[in-house]
């Protein structure tokens, strides 16, 4: 990792379990102050207690926050300027599906699954912006972790309405690099869209057996660590390089 982010600030969304918890605890370790936020923040205080028994060159702190709910978003932005100065990377890892469709799916599933993967996403990502500007940062960086079901939309119908709001994080990745470009900023937008990872997602949106079916489905299913080294890949770049996007699936799997 390049020194230009030692002791610099990234938050993290969705940070107690899987992916968002493994970005924690990496982005720590290579000295970035990261702050977690999750409805429940106990784990997200485990892991600084012990990335600071390890003496991680870097730092965790926990803010609770429900990201459907703007008021706690911006309450948390503020408390992140009065204790740490502000946001210097935002990593919009927050996600859920429910097992419903188009066609009879209910209401309320549909609007938990936009609040969260777009909604908050898009929250998060303006007033991380807005932090950015207001101390003349010019070189922060805003990472969405979207989904190849934000390229592709596959044959389940119990993913279709997730699918459609990852599409949403595809378009969003692409018009926020036209908008930064626009006002001529070098803070940089990455989009990061994993295949099949073996967390608990797959077990919240669909129960414990068919999830686990599905990851017994194909060997070799992508592990959280995997994403996190390619979040970091991508924020290790050179300031004048953007990487766009990053397809990454298990090599076995079929699509």
């Amino acid at each position: 990792m390049s020194d230009r982010w030692v002791g610099r600030v990234a938050l993290v969304t969705g940070a107690s379990v899987g992916i968002g918890a493994g970005i924690v605890k990496r982005f720590a370790q290579l000295g970035l102050k990261v702050v977690g936020c999750a409805r429940n923040i106990d784990k997200i205080k485990a892991m600084g207690d012990e990335l600071q028994k390890s003496k991680a060159s870097g730092s965790v702190h926990a803010i609770k926050c429900d990201v459907t709910q703007e008021t706690e978003v911006l309450s948390m932005f503020k408390e992140i300027k009065e204790k740490y100065g502000g946001v210097d990377v935002c990593v919009n890892n927050a996600g859920v599906n429910h097992a419903t469709s188009i066609i009879d799916g209910k209401t309320e599933d549909w609007k938990h699954i936009y609040d969260v993967n777009v909604l908050a996403l898009s929250v998060c990502t303006r007033e991380a912006v807005k932090s950015m500007r207001e101390r003349n940062v010019d070189d922060g960086h805003i990472i969405h972790l979207n989904s190849q079901s934000g390229h592709k939309v596959t044959a389940s119908s119990a993913s279709h309405v997730y699918s459609a709001s990852k599409y949403a994080v595809t378009a969003l990745t692409e018009g926020l690099r036209q908008e930064l470009r626009e006002i001529k900023s070098h803070i940089r937008v990455t989009g990061i869209s994993p295949g099949l990872v073996k967390t608990e997602f797959a077990y919240r949106a669909y129960g414990q057996e068919a999830g686990q079916k599905m990851y017994d489905s194909i060997p070799g299913c992508l592990e959280a660590d995997d994403i996190v080294e390619a979040v970091v890949y991508a924020l290790q770049a050179p300031p004048h390089v953007q990487v766009h996007d990053i397809l990454i699936r298990p090599v076995e799997q079929r699509s």
